[in-house]
């Protein structure tokens, strides 16, 4: 048994979240010891494990804000996280054999040198490559971009944050990646640092896609099942997550093929572009749309007079959905599509999500999702991979919308077997497991 030391920065709700609170409970299934420490933990905007008695975590409150005016975030989470580490280090502190840290790098080379631990880092994405937006692989074009995008001001202020992010986690006894593709820009982007990241995949609880009795009943999947043929798009409404593109090929499909008049489009999670989607959907396209929010949600959401539709929408935009509004929606009979926007992804989970439902996925190809989904040959299809043209992806709406029953069958089986041989929950632990068991074996770090 290992005594482990979780260290995230905001344990909030997001897909490197879920990956630390799965990882977590995975590695107390094996007999380990674990402890989670973070600077932010609001127990109303959290995954329900970590406030309910499953996992025991720490929040230490720092002194210094999130960010002042908007701006500074980067400093800021380092000294957060420095405050976080001098409290691991002080000596009434619990001691453990083993830390893994995932997001921000600071506190390595202060838990290794003074602490005299060992350190295991994942990588969800180099920072300094997301500082100016979405990744964009092509270096031409992103300096180009960064140029347009970024001032002698933040390039002065963002050089010394991103020497210290590749300093400090070339300091980690191993280090993770999400995926290969995370794994070969980090290669290429980080070129002090000679080691190739071992790829451990997020795992996903199979048994919290199941649904239950409980959620059969519940008001807030009743407000959003329906026989409709329903077509989900599970992202974050932010921009670089592109759920537009969803939009677009949804218009086009409806306008292109009448026989698609019927169909649904339901949009989830929550406000941060909501205003400009709902323009897009009720003034470009003239569809119809609902706006809802789950009645348990803990955070109320005030959606101001909008002309919604509220029976039968074209678009059902579903803010802050709820783990059974989710798990109902992936498993409904009526859904037969699930879209994945976001282009460069460096992991992407909801793909998997939809695969271990059975549910035919659409993603664009590049990222991550290159690696989840099988698109070619087309018997051993599990999903969609194309460039993020709406044009393209009208196209493969019309091919995922007219599968036959017995093809739609037999991808579903496809499907699920890979997400759950190669994306479980325990498998992504494992992985976790082996890399802390040889940062451990590498004996106590000593100066």
């Amino acid at each position: 048994m290992l005594k482990i030391a979780f260290i995230h920065p905001d344990l909030g709700i997001g897909g490197a979240e879920r990956l630390v609170v799965d990882a977590a409970l995975g590695l107390q299934d094996f007999g380990h010891k674990v402890d989670i420490y973070t600077s932010h933990h609001d127990t109303n905007h959290c995954f329900e494990e970590t406030k309910d008695g499953r996992l025991k975590v720490h929040n230490v409150v720092p002194p210094f804000p999130r960010a002042i005016n908007g701006k500074f975030h980067i400093l800021l989470a380092h000294l957060r996280q420095l405050h976080l580490t001098t409290y691991l280090l002080s000596p009434g502190a619990p001691r453990y054999d083993v830390f893994f840290v995932d997001q921000l790098s600071t506190c390595i080379p202060l838990l290794r040198s003074i602490g005299h631990a060992r350190v295991v880092f994942y990588c969800h994405f180099p920072d300094k490559l997301l500082a100016n937006g979405e990744f964009i692989e092509d270096p031409v074009v992103r300096a180009e971009r960064n140029l347009l995008k970024g001032g002698l001001l933040k390039r002065i202020y963002r050089y010394p944050m991103d020497w210290l992010e590749e300093f400090t986690t070339r300091q980690a006894d191993v280090i993770l990646a999400n995926s290969k593709f995370t794994g070969r820009v980090f290669k290429d982007n980080f070129p002090s640092i000679q080691r190739i990241p071992e790829v451990v995949y997020p795992g996903i609880n199979i048994a919290a896609y199941e649904a239950t009795e409980d959620s059969i009943t519940d008001s807030d999947v009743a407000a959003i099942l329906s026989d409709r043929p329903t077509l989900i798009s599970l992202n974050r409404f932010e921009k670089k997550k592109n759920v537009a593109l969803a939009v677009e090929a949804f218009a086009r499909i409806r306008t292109q093929d009448p026989s698609t008049s019927n169909l649904r489009l339901v949009l989830g999670d929550n406000m941060l572009t909501l205003y400009s989607l709902i323009d897009l959907v009720s003034k470009k396209h003239t569809l119809t749309y609902n706006v809802i929010t789950p009645s348990s949600s803990p955070k109320a959401v005030k959606i101001p007079p909008l002309n919604t539709t509220p029976e039968n929408p074209a678009v059902l935009f579903l803010l802050n959905f709820t783990t059974a509004q989710r798990t109902a929606l992936l498993t409904s009979p009526s859904t037969i599509g699930l879209l994945y926007t976001p282009a460069n992804e460096h992991f992407g989970i909801v793909p998997v999500e939809g695969m271990l439902c059975g549910v035919p996925v659409l993603a664009c190809d590049s990222g991550g999702p290159v690696e989840s989904i099988v698109d070619k040959p087309v018997d051993e299809r599990t999903g969609w991979l194309r460039a993020p043209d709406p044009e393209i992806w009208a196209e493969a709406l019309r091919e995922i919308v007219g599968m036959g029953e017995e093809d739609r069958v037999k991808m579903r089986v496809r499907a699920k077997k890979r997400a759950r041989e190669l994306f479980g929950m325990e498998a992504m632990a494992r992985g976790i497991e082996d890399a802390l068991k040889e940062a451990v074996g590498m004996g106590k770090y000593l100066l």
